[in-house]
């Protein structure tokens, strides 16, 4: 878990405008209450009073005169707490209206963001800090997006391709069994070689059946594990076997150097996953009569997991090789890699135990290195 503290946003300019303007309506109030009570201890003050009544309110002058005898003069006091509370109430609603205007401005930046608008977020100078934070989600939003999208088309693309390589093997195995079922008399030797030819398709059709599942069902949202203590070097030893035969194949090798008391917590089926992904890309993308190197370190609490395989990928590729849907191979080949899902569903296993997963690539020789907590 990730305890690193987040600096907090800087507002020190809006904090210093708001109290900017709490010192000024504390001396408007001031010199406005002053003014009142130096208005009443004026001699003349009624007559004022009854000029205002006239003047503004239209009454008479016997009204005017009778309201202020008889209303206000009686009553000073309270009319002064009045109107005093009054203007209080203007200044506040003035002070108020800071923040009102504020929440206004974060509103439409907001909108910018849920609109998906081309338009600039653009705050006032004392709220630059959260201007700041919104352009930063909206950069990261509109990443997300094209990222998005971008997979969205590897993905069209690759159903495309599969659709269509589905297709060949199918023709293929049809035709030869329409070939075996039209004579029944063939020789033996050409039944025979029809029939392994048949068969070769036929697996072919079943590994792109399996990619077209692997698109269709991976769900990229949650990965749920079900962790227990892992014996790291069985498992690998055991998926270095498994892959002999198709290393085999090839006059490859794989070599493991894990000490044999190495263990971890983790989720057991969803590991094995991440490492049966990385050797076949690694048997994938290696040339023939390679050696493939498997190393297992502990330090300070993480276990390191090196595959080296004899290859090299692209310097301008290598960040993208944990992308949904992404191929090292863009005109796709028939015989080597998958759907491009093997290493995205790795780094989200990876991720999602609380480690990382990453590769590097130079002078003929790959690695591709799995870091997980004990």
């Amino acid at each position: 878990m990730n305890n690193r503290r987040v600096p907090k946003p800087d507002y020190a300019a809006f904090k210093r405008k708001l109290y900017r303007k709490i010192i000024l309506i504390t001396l408007v109030a001031i010199v406005f209450v002053a003014l009142l009570f130096l208005v009443a201890s004026f001699n003349n003050a009624g007559d004022f009073v009854v000029y205002i009544l006239q003047r503004y309110f239209g009454m008479s002058s016997y009204n005017a005169r009778w309201t202020y005898w008889s209303v206000l003069r009686p009553n000073a006091g309270y009319v002064l707490v009045a109107a005093v509370a009054v203007f209080f109430i203007i200044l506040s609603r003035v002070l108020l209206s800071q923040f009102t205007k504020c929440f206004h401005e974060i509103s439409d930046g907001l909108d910018v963001l849920v609109e998906d608008s081309d338009r600039e977020i653009v705050l006032s100078p004392e709220m630059a800090s959260m201007e700041s934070k919104l352009r930063i989600i909206k950069l990261t939003l509109d990443k997300r997006e094209q990222e998005a999208r971008l997979a969205e088309q590897r993905k069209n693309d690759m159903v495309m391709y599969l659709a269509h390589d589905i297709k060949t093997p199918l023709t293929s195995v049809v035709g030869y069994l329409s070939l075996l079922d039209e004579a029944p008399d063939m020789p033996v030797e050409q039944k025979a070689k029809y029939v392994h030819i048949t068969l070769e398709k036929a697996n072919r059709l079943e590994r792109l059946i399996d990619e077209f599942f692997e698109i269709t069902r991976y769900n990229f949202q949650h990965v749920a594990l079900s962790k227990e203590t892992i014996d790291l070097y069985y498992m690998l030893a055991q998926m270095t076997e498994e892959f002999y035969p198709l290393l085999s194949a090839r006059g490859m090798r794989a070599t493991l150097h894990v000490p044999e008391d190495l263990t971890l917590s983790g989720d057991p089926d969803k590991l094995a996953r991440v490492f049966h992904n990385i050797l076949r890309n690694a048997v994938a993308y290696s040339a023939d009569d390679g050696l493939i190197d498997i190393t297992a370190t502990c330090l300070e609490g993480m276990v390191s997991i090196v595959f080296e395989n004899p290859g090299s990928i692209p310097k301008d590729k290598l960040a993208s090789i944990f992308d949904k849907f992404y191929r090292l191979d863009s005109a796709r080949s028939t015989d080597t890699g998958g759907a491009g899902l093997g290493l995205a569903i790795a780094k989200e296993i990876v991720v999602e135990h609380g480690g990382r997963i990453y590769a590097d690539s130079g002078e003929g020789v790959t690695t591709f290195t799995v870091e997980l907590p004990v």
